[in-house]
């Protein structure tokens, strides 16, 4: 399997980031790490090695990205209006310097957006934000609004609200879209969410699976049995959805 490591300095964060890539060909997908995990991680936690066989046979490429959210959403130390300003220019990093390296690669034109944990949210978010760039999107284990406060789960902006939260909230701005040509965008995406019976954040997936629903977006939501918040889950559910 085709392994390379990638570093560069990125302008949008002003500091290094760096990225782990599988694969040779094939739909391209972008991996966003869990909550306080590095790029390395799913290699680590044998997630990339539960779907080597489609990596080697050119199916798909992995781009596993690193994460700023020690910076950002998970930046205590810092006000809310700064977590989320922080948050969004890593998305930019994303938009602007990722993206146009992956095509750089790969130029095929199937671009999955994915993670697992805080690492969905991600993959949610910047594919509803910018669904033009992306085909298909794969939540395992998220929480779509970082607001939702559940058992040991907090508001991450502490009751903190502006417009740039709003924005970065798919289950609060989706259902008030209107234009249907942004709605034509979101139509034309596979989601994919995936949650255990026992997760926190089961009511969550099933209160954004039906936002999608009612704003005619068609979607599949997974109920796995227990808690399914593990690694050993999310290796059986990228051989099932990516």
């Amino acid at each position: 399997m085709k392994r390379e490591y990638h570093k560069w300095y990125s302008n949008h964060l002003q500091k290094d980031m760096e990225m782990l890539v599988f694969g040779h060909a094939g739909a391209r997908v972008l991996f966003f790490p869990t909550r306080g995990a590095r790029f390395y991680d799913y290699e680590d936690w044998r997630v990339i090695e539960a779907i080597q066989d489609k990596i080697e046979a050119g199916y798909l490429q992995i781009f596993c990205v690193d994460s700023v959210d020690t910076e950002s959403l998970y930046a205590k130390d810092s006000s809310p209006s700064f977590r989320i300003q922080r948050h969004i220019q890593y998305e930019q990093y994303i938009i602007h310097e990722v993206l146009p390296f992956t095509r750089e690669l790969n130029p095929d034109m199937t671009m999955i957006s994915a993670g697992c944990s805080l690492g969905a949210y991600h993959a949610v978010n910047v594919a509803t934000k910018y669904p033009q760039f992306f085909t298909k999107v794969v939540g395992m284990s998220g929480r779509y609004d970082l607001t939702w406060e559940v058992g040991v789960f907090k508001d991450l902006f502490d009751g903190y609200h502006d417009e740039n939260i709003y924005f970065n909230t798919p289950v609060q701005f989706i259902p008030n879209i209107s234009d249907e040509a942004i709605l034509h965008e979101l139509r034309r995406l596979e989601f994919v969410l995936a949650i255990g019976q026992d997760d926190a954040f089961l009511e969550n997936n099933k209160y954004f699976s039906d936002i999608l629903w009612r704003k005619g977006i068609v979607n599949k939501l997974y109920v796995w049995d227990e808690e399914a918040h593990r690694a050993r889950y999310w290796r059986k559910m990228v051989q099932l959805y990516l």
